[in-house]
């Protein structure tokens, strides 16, 4: 059964995360997938036949916009590549975020290894 994923990454992060799904993309070509602006250009770039339908960049009201669809209850998991070493302007967005994916109980995972966790998981079975 498709899932709706949400894939999010700060701008150092976001070849790692277009990495992970590159090495993943026939895991997640079945699902519905959300990306902020500009890390949907970046993966869409190295993963070409990945559906993903973009939304605002972070900065711009991209993150609200997947929290939007969480509370909607639209999105099944959210990888979203943080860097925690680099203080963003919109943290305050990112912390709502990251909220609302725990109070509505949304699979979340913030680096490589708990997103290869989803995969070991079978999250991304089909």
């Amino acid at each position: 059964m498709a899932k709706t994923l949400a894939l999010v990454a700060h701008d150092r992060m976001k070849d790692a995360l277009a990495d992970w799904a590159a090495e993943n993309e026939a895991g997640l070509a079945p699902h519905v997938l959300f990306c902020t602006g500009t890390t949907g250009k970046v993966v869409g770039e190295r993963c070409p036949t990945l559906r993903i339908t973009r939304l605002a960049s972070g900065p711009l009201g991209g993150d609200q916009q997947i929290g939007a669809l969480i509370v909607e209850r639209r999105i099944d998991g959210v990888i979203f590549f943080i860097d925690p070493l680099s203080p963003m302007p919109h943290d305050v967005d990112i912390k709502a975020l990251l909220r609302l994916a725990v109070v509505y109980d949304v699979p979340i995972a913030l680096s490589r290894s708990t997103a290869d966790l989803f995969v070991a998981a079978g999250l991304l079975a089909g």
